[in-house]
């Protein structure tokens, strides 16, 4: 795995905090307006299930580095959003947590030999996984979101420049 994709990976918590600077718990909270292309969630749904989905992908890492073809399960994430309360925590303690895991991990990623960026996992859904899909699944996935966190911002007229 190149040395890009895991400094990719461990700047994440960096460019949520980025993504979300300036906003109010008001506007975390706003509702999107209804367009397709800017996803239904809330900014603090998104930023939620961020830190979810990455403590998610961090314990699926662990696993495909120490254990032998373990299992990963999947999760339906709008059963997360749903249930666990997105709207009653914090955004920024959520920033903070995705930015610290992201840190141990891509400390653990960089001691690692080549070879282990092949080993694998089975996924519930989707099946065989290997540990480089999932540092890169992860920095995309973060990219993905922030896309609608940076499009929600603007139809609320809250541009980053």
């Amino acid at each position: 795995m190149n040395a890009q994709t895991i400094d990719d990976y461990e700047a994440g918590g960096t460019k949520l905090e980025q993504a979300i600077r300036g906003l109010t718990r008001e506007d975390l909270l706003a509702p999107p307006p209804g367009e397709p292309d800017i996803g239904r969630w809330t900014i603090q749904q998104v930023v939620l299930h961020l830190c979810d989905s990455d403590l998610v992908y961090a314990d699926r890492m662990k696993r495909v580095i120490a254990e032998e073809n373990p299992a990963l399960h999947g999760y339906d994430e709008n059963k997360w959003v749903a249930g666990l309360h997105y709207a009653e925590q914090s955004a920024e303690d959520a920033v903070a947590l995705l930015a610290a895991v992201r840190r141990q991990m891509a400390r653990i990623l960089r001691q690692l030999p080549e070879s282990a960026f092949a080993r694998s996992g089975t996924h519930t859904e989707y099946g065989k996984r290997t540990l480089a899909q999932l540092v890169e699944g992860a920095v995309k996935h973060l990219d993905h979101h922030i896309g609608f966190i940076h499009k929600k911002r603007a139809a609320m007229g809250k541009e980053m420049w």
